[in-house]
């Protein structure tokens, strides 16, 4: 009898897996051969079967009963290309993060730092889809607490949201087949745990495990799985990072704590475009949508102020105009020091050796800082002529005149090279009333400066972009 049950016993497996890239191993390795990173493999163990069936169980109910059917090859002209129906989030920034709303089926991983607004953000988005029965789990929050959030957002009179504080990944299963939500939501994914992992919450086996059970819930029921994830020190999302491999989205809420402004930032995407970005503006009642980010990332008043320039940056579609601010000073130590707030520390440093190299101005025994107005980061290479601009203007302390906006990508040489969607930079300068445009001469091929109220001066070097600003 005993051997018998010996037999019959699941037997958990063990692995090894990189908590930095999620490589995996049969043993336990020292330095990682992905990412060449020391003392990153942790064990974990794989139960045998862990979590699907309760979340078959739970994804059959869902669909009244109906028995999955099996997959059969399909020729390739056969398969249908029209694009997938998506369900709209009411939130014109998240639907555009999402590459047009909710994939049906999908599981989205949202992270952000411990107070930025995710949970607040979720909250106030299920609140507005009246027409969707969603079940929201909390692991965190009490369902006070959730009360209280949602009296402070005076979003309260949906009767569809359904809020379930547990953190038994069996008993979230236990508690869907009798809701039959339309649309899931656990927050946070580090806090569920499973029965079959003897591990602690959190844990890498205790992740992993999770989400590959709502991950099997979702492609089983066609009902998308909202999943709300931690951030370590480094910026990063914790748990293993095989858990990004999991999920179909990433998206990422990016902000300063001290500044009004948060970011929605698309990291990984399989329905849509990963360049993608929304801005939110914290309010005492929840997070306002921000449809024109220019008018307030602009300081209203700037004139004769030093080290200031305005630049035009696309992020994903969308253009908006950012205010960038430079501080040149005398070196007060011997090393002088080189500091970037939203904007890359080591392409400025390429951009101070360009203008001394280049343009013949010495740097070398000077402080230069940059920010971002607004809290933002830019990613967008067309700033690079803005971001030697203001470091000009505030070196020789004499400020550009108000009206002038710019973009370009400078080179090693120095030459001004071309940056893409020129017409939607300067529409959007125009809009905002500005008279003078800089941009590449490469990328005036094609345009017709006729049509434009604003004045366009074409430059090919950097040299004829601070004549042009500076006389």
């Amino acid at each position: 009898m005993y051997k018998n049950n010996t037999l019959t016993m699941a037997k958990d497996k063990i692995a090894y897996v990189c908590s930095n890239c999620g490589q995996e191993s049969a043993k336990w390795i020292g330095k990682c051969p992905n990412c060449k990173q020391w003392n990153t493999f942790k064990e974990i163990r794989i139960a045998a079967d862990t979590g699907s069936q309760a979340a078959h169980h739970a994804a059959t109910s869902v669909r009244g009963g109906m028995q999955s059917q099996k997959n059969q090859p399909l020729r390739l002209r056969d398969i249908s290309a029209n694009d997938e129906p998506r369900i709209d989030m009411h939130d014109e920034e998240l639907n555009r993060v999402l590459g047009g709303g909710l994939v049906p089926g999908s599981i989205v991983l949202l992270g952000g730092e411990p107070g930025i607004g995710k949970s607040t953000l979720t909250l106030q988005t299920i609140l507005r889809m009246p027409e969707k029965k969603i079940l929201y789990v909390s692991g965190e929050e009490s369902a006070h607490q959730l009360k209280m959030r949602a009296m402070r957002i005076e979003h309260q009179d949906n009767d569809n949201v359904m809020i379930l504080c547990e953190t038994s990944l069996e008993t979230v299963f236990a508690h869907i087949k009798e809701v039959k939500p339309e649309l899931l939501v656990v927050d946070s994914i580090q806090t569920i745990s499973t029965e079959e992992v003897e591990s602690s919450p959190g844990s890498l086996t205790q992740v992993r495990e999770c989400a590959s059970a709502l991950l099997r819930f979702a492609k089983t029921s066609g009902i998308p799985v909202i999943l709300i994830g931690h951030i370590t020190k480094e910026g990063t999302l914790a748990g293993p990072k095989i858990l990004e491999h999991i999920v179909d989205t990433v998206i990422q809420f990016e902000g300063d704590q001290h500044h009004l402004y948060r970011i929605l930032r698309s990291i990984k995407n399989r329905f849509g475009s990963t360049s993608e970005l929304g801005i939110y503006e914290m309010q005492q009642n929840g997070l306002r949508q921000v449809s024109n980010p220019s008018e307030l990332l602009l300081t209203q008043d700037h004139d004769g102020l030093s080290g200031i320039a305005i630049s035009s940056a696309i992020e994903g579609i969308r253009p908006f105009l950012v205010e960038t601010q430079a501080l040149v000073s005398t070196a007060a130590y011997g090393t002088p020091q080189r500091s970037a707030t939203g904007f890359d520390q080591r392409r400025l440093n390429m951009l101070l050796a360009v203008l001394e190299k280049r343009v013949g101005f010495k740097l070398i025994q000077k402080d230069v800082f940059i920010n971002i107005a607004g809290g933002l980061r830019v990613t967008d290479l067309a700033m690079d002529l803005s971001v030697i601009a203001a470091v000009l203007s505030s070196n020789v302390d004499t400020p550009i005149e108000s009206g002038w906006c710019m973009a370009g990508e400078v080179g090693l040489s120095g030459e001004v090279r071309p940056v893409s969607r020129i017409e939607q930079r300067i529409a959007e300068a125009e809009k905002l009333g500005f008279s003078n445009f800089i941009l590449p001469k490469y990328n005036l091929q094609g345009l017709n400066p006729k049509k434009y109220k604003i004045q366009l001066h074409p430059v090919r070097k950097v040299e004829e972009a601070l004549r042009t600003l500076f006389g």
